[in-house]
């Protein structure tokens, strides 16, 4: 059953066409990748999934509702949540604070109870705060609680921004690139902990990636963009020996050995 349904999806900026009719599914409790060349428009179609860009046509729909019309933090709301490329945490928040934030989509006690630090108040944040515990011992940082978070080692900061993603408790994770700039025990730990969401948390999870061999050791399914279209869908094998997209990411046909990577 579809999750996440993308229906000829059109999104442009200053008449120039960035993605053009794209619809493609990410399944329940699935590992979906996004591939494509460099400019292709997959970070483009993370910020129309959640919110941050308008698209002109089409259809988002995520667990029977239409994400189109919502705002960022109403598809947070909602059950999406998001990695970036480029490691986004509060620079002055520590490891722990940073994971708490993404907790209070959920909450309930409102500002004026902040303020007054009431009983219910002060409740919800033991909860959020023994939450946020629980998703550092999941990626394995929860030592590091007390740091500021950017102080980190840069594999551990990608850890921690995991749990503050999963900390807004979604049905879907989207991480995009989070291999970059890992080494390859990093990578292999990654690929594991992807799995472990899935499996354990019921988390569906869509990624960007430019790592092939870890693409093809983990997705079920994947979806290839080149210039703004899908150009092919299927499961890995089908899409190592797509010539299509072989040649989308090299011109050539010896593009099977960066495939194969």
């Amino acid at each position: 059953m579809a999750l996440l349904s993308l229906s000829a999806v059109t999104l442009t900026f200053a008449g120039n066409t960035v993605l053009n009719e794209v619809s493609f599914n990410v399944a329940e409790r699935s590992v979906t990748s996004l591939i494509g060349p460099n400019g292709a428009g997959k970070t483009s179609l993370f910020n129309s999934i959640t919110g941050f860009y308008k698209p002109q046509q089409g259809s988002i729909r995520f667990d029977g509702t239409e994400l189109l019309k919502l705002k960022p933090h109403q598809v947070t709301k909602a059950g999406i949540a998001r990695t970036f490329q480029n490691v986004r945490l509060f620079r002055e928040m520590t490891v722990l604070e940073n994971v708490m934030s993404g907790a209070h989509c959920r909450t309930s006690a409102g500002a004026f109870a902040a303020i007054l630090r009431t009983p219910a108040q002060r409740r919800e944040e033991e909860e959020i705060r023994a939450r946020a515990r629980q998703h550092l011992e999941f990626v394995g940082v929860w030592a590091e609680q007390g740091r500021i978070a950017t102080t980190l080692a840069y594999g551990h900061q990608r850890r921690v921004e995991i749990a503050r993603a999963l900390a807004t408790e979604p049905k879907l994770l989207l991480l995009d690139e989070p291999a970059a700039g890992l080494n390859p025990t990093e990578k292999h730990d990654l690929v594991q902990l992807i799995r472990r969401i899935r499996d354990e948390m019921g988390i569906a999870v869509l990624l960007i990636e430019h790592d092939m061999g870890l693409v093809m050791q983990i997705s079920e399914n994947i979806s290839v963009l080149d210039h703004g279209e899908i150009i092919a869908e299927g499961t890995p094998k089908q899409i190592q020996s797509d010539h299509t997209v072989i040649e989308a990411y090299l011109g050539r046909d010896d593009g099977e050995a960066f495939l194969d990577e």
